[in-house]
């Protein structure tokens, strides 16, 4: 299974001063020597982390795969075509959103991601399409002709939080705690069986296999065990414990976790 680590909160560090420290560029050999395969940002519309000239110096000077998330905006393909990343992962974007809430609405938005698709590979550009975890929307990502697919976890990684701050709260009774937690697990047993499904049904129809969004040193060992994914794709919580640890420590030991 493989490692991308996203850099935007590196940015996002560096926007909350609007000055040019923390410069995500530097993080790109120490994701390279830690043992990350690949480096993952999101261009989004707004420009709130990652901005237009991050985006092109990291693809051109990244010894690393680039993996180029972005909205299906025509003026952000646009750019993308330009930049020319590796891959570039087509995700819903709403301006409101702190982040990504859900999968791309494939069957609303067929026609468009069609053409899309057919503009980034006219530009050598393979595609991925961040989808929920169901076997309609893997149907139609097979239809689209994509190459990828990237299984959204945030329901999941969500739920999994919900149940350990359930296990953690004190201000509710042990049988309260007990029905929640009954509850909880239930509804994450359910998620991660989706999960599981959906990877299994996309590697038969041989689309390639990612999955992101809340993934965290946590709840990544549910996820690792499921050998149809290929791909792992966290930001958040990988810099969150580079604030610790050291960003190469924060790498290294996600990918000793997911390599397990």
């Amino acid at each position: 299974m493989l490692l991308g680590v996203n850099i935007d909160h590196i940015a996002t560090l560096r926007e909350a001063r609007k000055i040019n420290d923390p410069n995500p560029l530097d993080a790109l050999g120490v994701c390279k020597l830690s043992g990350a395969d690949q480096i993952t940002i999101h261009l989004r519309e707004d420009r709130r982390h990652i901005h237009d000239l991050d985006a092109k110096a990291i693809i051109e000077q990244s010894s690393l795969p680039v993996n180029l998330e972005c909205s299906i905006n025509s003026d952000i393909i646009d750019i993308v075509c330009k930049l020319k990343p590796f891959r570039a992962t087509l995700v819903p974007e709403n301006r409101d959103e702190v982040t990504t809430e859900g999968g791309l609405d494939l069957e609303k938005n067929f026609n468009k991601i069609d053409a899309v698709i057919e503009k980034l590979k006219a530009n050598d550009i393979e595609v991925s399409l961040f989808i929920d975890p169901n076997e309609k929307s893997i149907e139609l990502a097979n239809m689209l002709d994509a190459s990828w697919v990237e299984l959204h976890t945030g329901s999941f990684a969500n739920i999994y939080a919900m149940l350990y701050t359930n296990l953690k709260n004190t201000q509710h009774s042990i049988k309260e705690l007990e029905l929640n937690n009954i509850e909880l697990k239930e509804k994450l047993d359910k998620s991660l069986e989706d999960i599981k499904i959906a990877a299994n049904f996309a590697k038969n129809l041989d689309l390639k296999v990612a999955a992101g969004h809340g993934l965290n040193y946590q709840n990544v060992k549910l996820i690792t065990p499921i050998k149809e994914i290929c791909e792992l794709n966290i930001g958040q919580s990988i810099v969150a414990r580079s604030i610790f640890t050291g960003l190469s420590s924060a790498i290294i030991e996600m990918k000793e976790l997911i390599s397990k």
